[in-house]
């Protein structure tokens, strides 16, 4: 396979994205502002501040595919970054996608698994609640995930359940399984490979062996987990690359589709390419999924 020099792939794909992007200049976003997951206190919350109080901000697209992405920010669970939320959210919604930017809570403000996995879980079931409403196909809601935020989606895609039909919430009824997922160097196990950040901040300093084992995305792979397409960088020391070769793997030995891309350089955190939305930047991989989406029939 021939490479571009990294300049001349820059400015094509540039070129490439930007008239992409005029083509589906016609559809139109609606931000209504966060809200809560839950009406009252979430389940175990520990106060009342904005730090306890999960939520979703919706970047809906009124004339879209239909389609819905939900997004986890990364952060190694103390934090959440801007430039892996609503700027993924932005390009979703150029490929006619809607997005909904998760804030789930962190291990900075005293909340362990499975605490974020509920957060999670409860954002998809929210949006297919919803999916009337906002004019979304209930049969075509994703997860993203980057990095920690990354670990939030594939356990999203690893410990989903088809929903409580006798639960007084008509929310809790509905399934928490994501149709398609979107991993960008993420963290997946909580063994050898983990990021000790992400492990420490979710799992606490002595986590059992069983407890490791449970949150380990690779090992709780089954085969009803979603396609997914993941990406990372040989380069990155901050989350090792055996953490998205050993989920593929994971996702092969259960003849689950999938799409790795593994680019030789770029560090950890590049996001689409910069840490403000600029078309220019971007990096091939966004050029890639996108063609992943529409073949899935996401995106256009």
């Amino acid at each position: 396979m021939k490479i571009l020099p990294s300049i001349l792939l820059t400015a094509l794909l540039g070129t490439k994205l930007l008239a992409q992007d005029m083509t589906n200049s016609s559809a139109s976003t609606n931000v209504s502002g966060e809200f809560p997951l839950w009406t009252g206190a979430a389940p175990g919350a520990l106060g009342t501040a904005a730090k306890d109080i999960p939520t979703l901000t919706p970047f809906i697209i009124t004339n879209g595919t239909g389609a819905a992405m939900i997004i986890c920010p990364g952060g190694g669970y103390a934090g959440l970054a801007a430039h892996e939320g609503k700027d993924y959210a932005l390009w979703l919604n150029s490929r006619g996608i809607s997005a909904f930017v998760l804030k789930y809570r962190l291990g900075s403000s005293g909340y362990r698994y499975p605490v974020e996995y509920q957060d999670v879980a409860r954002a998809i079931r929210l949006v297919r609640s919803r999916a009337k409403e906002w004019n979304l196909d209930t049969n075509r809601i994703g997860i993203m995930g980057s990095s920690a935020g990354g670990h939030v989606a594939s356990m999203a895609m690893t410990h989903f359940d088809a929903g409580d039909t006798n639960a007084p919430d008509a929310i809790d009824r509905m399934s928490s399984r994501p149709d398609l997922a979107i991993l960008c160097y993420p963290v997946i196990t909580m063994g050898q490979f983990t990021h000790r950040g992400s492990r420490g901040n979710l799992l606490g300093n002595n986590p059992s062996p069983e407890l490791v084992e449970e949150t380990s995305s690779e090992l709780q792979v089954k085969k009803d987990t979603p396609p997914c397409f993941l990406w990372s960088t040989y380069q990155d020391t901050t989350v090792p690359i055996e953490n998205t070769l050993d989920f593929a793997s994971a996702l092969r030995k259960q003849h689950v589709p999938f799409e790795l891309h593994v680019y030789e350089r770029g560090p950890h955190g590049q996001g689409l390419g910069s840490k403000t939305y600029d078309p220019t930047k971007w990096l091939p991989w966004v050029a890639e999924c996108a063609r992943w989406l529409k073949e899935r029939n996401f995106g256009n």
